[in-house]
């Protein structure tokens, strides 16, 4: 009986311990990952120590993009869903600005149709997801889910010690030093609800322009700070403000030490976008859908983790924290509460964090539409190996990655080969997501030309037609290499599911027929 009586109580002490769940998601502004010391394409370094801490009890992911531009990343975690289809295509900012719907399902709104209660939700620092104009948008963070928002508006800071900062929808001007302020009240938040799951979105202003020198408790450099300096040197400012950030990310960790948190919390780091022009290490940089304006570092790290101090090579985006923060609560039925007429395009990283899986994706999305410089306007996609761009203007571009990671060289116009088969099946890829039926036109024909196509469907699945005149005749099917991996009587009778993706030859009568198969 005694026994009896000690092993429940176990069990409810037990169940009290991790009953308590906690996500933390940290955004850096205009950070690439070329500026972290702990990713291969890293050129010039920042310094952060406390970041790094995450490393050792998390997953670094060495293949993740965000979008090109502050807004359309953050409406993309939010919603989980691409640009195209929130309409929030680059950086908000006047009136005419194109502004996630407050009706579209949030993560945080989500989280409360699953907990209604016990779980307690913030958003701390840039919002960027509305206009700050008329001043009644300032109860958008609270009507689209979270209990509590304190920080800034706009896209932009015009002064880090003094600004106009939005708390539950009521405007005051803070004059303390920003990254600082969002700490506080992302430590203040955390203090209030230790006792009960908590998510919170702590969103750093910086290292966004305008470029300053941050105080001097918060950073070891030796700068003066002047217009003139600034000026000079915009990337050792760059990188202070990084340095401070970074110190007050290790307060904000000492708070989760202190509360006795720091085992119940699941912690995600990413930046927003690629650097910004005047600190770019490769250019194009933000803004752009080049790799400059698209890689960025994202960790997550905490007890969710399975066998940490990984490193991923999957692609994943940023629009995939909004399943996997979900799933992070538990809540892996999430898609049943969303409506089929808004297509959620984010793919859950849970089973990497759990180490079951390696990829969740075969290729990775981002575009860049009504922004600010309309040339660089565009679309692009990628593989682990290749990626195929699709600017505006009409231009398209093809390259390797393996062996061109800084995008120097077009294939685009020889393509052939393994170069023109992946060409084909990101062609293909991009088409059908944005439902455009000639987006590729190497690989979809007219409407017409479907008509009379022979053989079809083109591109193939599992199996090929082919007129009665040619079903009967011996057939060999070639890779895009020229290699034959398939030959025989009557095409149409084999099962084609197992092969490859991309592009074949099909020979048949003295016929050669180009095929891609999806």
């Amino acid at each position: 009986m005694i026994r009896l009586f000690f092993g429940l109580l176990f069990s409810c002490v037990s169940a009290s311990l991790v009953a308590q769940k906690n996500v933390i998601l940290i955004i850096a502004d205009d950070l690439g990952s070329d500026y972290c010391g702990f990713y291969e394409n890293h050129v010039d370094t920042v310094n952060l120590p406390n970041v790094r801490r995450l490393l050792k009890g998390g997953v670094r992911f060495k293949n993740a993009w965000a979008n090109p531009f502050c807004s359309p990343t953050r409406a993309g975690i939010l919603t989980g869903r691409y640009s195209f289809r929130t309409g929030v295509g680059a950086a908000i900012g006047g009136a005419g600005s194109a502004v996630l719907d407050t009706a579209e399902m949030t993560i945080p709104r989500l989280l409360k149709k699953f907990k209604p209660t016990g779980l307690s939700q913030a958003h701390i620092g840039k919002w960027h997801l509305q206009t700050p104009t008329p001043k009644t948008n300032f109860t958008f963070p609270n009507k689209m889910g979270y209990d509590h928002f304190e920080g800034s508006f706009p896209g932009e800071l015009p002064n880090y010690f003094s600004w106009t900062k939005i708390t539950n929808g009521s405007e005051a001007t803070s004059t303390r030093y920003a990254t600082t302020e969002n700490v506080d009240n992302a430590v203040s938040f955390i203090k209030k609800n230790k006792e009960q799951s908590f998510f919170l979105w702590l969103a750093f202003n910086a290292p966004h322009i305008p470029l300053h020198l941050p105080p001097a408790d918060l950073t070891n450099t030796k700068l003066s700070g002047s217009a003139a300096d600034i000026s000079a040197n915009p990337k050792a400012y760059f990188k202070a403000m990084n340095e401070a950030m970074d110190h007050e990310i290790g307060r904000l960790f000492d708070s989760l030490t202190t509360y006795n948190l720091w085992a119940k919390t699941d912690i995600i780091f990413i930046g927003d976008n690629g650097d910004d022009s005047p600190v770019a290490q490769s250019s194009p940089a933000k803004g752009s859908v080049y790799q400059g304006g698209l890689n960025v570092p994202m960790i997550i790290s905490g007890p969710s983790v399975t066998n940490p101090n990984r490193v991923s090579d999957a692609l994943v985006h940023t629009t995939d924290l909004f399943a996997t923060i979900l799933e992070l609560f538990g809540h892996s039925t999430w898609a049943s509460q969303i409506s089929s007429s808004k297509p959620v395009d984010s793919k859950s990283l849970f089973s990497i964090l759990r180490n079951e899986k390696t990829d969740v994706r075969d290729w990775l999305f981002a575009e860049v539409f009504g922004g600010p410089a309309p040339a660089s306007d565009g679309k692009t996609i990628r593989n682990k190996s290749y990626k195929y761009i699709a600017m505006n203007n009409g231009n398209k571009l093809l390259f390797n990655l393996q062996t061109d990671p800084s995008e120097k060289t077009n294939l685009y116009s020889t393509a052939a080969g393994a170069n023109l088969t992946n060409l084909e099946f990101l062609c293909s890829e991009m088409s059908k997501l944005l439902q455009l039926p000639n987006g590729c036109s190497l690989v979809l024909a007219s409407q017409e030309e479907i008509k009379s196509m022979n053989p079809f469907p083109n591109p193939f699945g599992a199996q090929i037609q082919l007129a009665p005149h040619l079903a009967d005749k011996e057939y060999e099917l070639l890779n895009a290499a020229g290699q034959r991996v398939l030959h025989g009587n009557n095409v149409a009778k084999q099962d084609l599911s197992q092969l490859p993706k991309g592009v074949y030859f099909l020979r048949v009568d003295g016929q050669i027929f180009k095929l891609v198969k999806e």
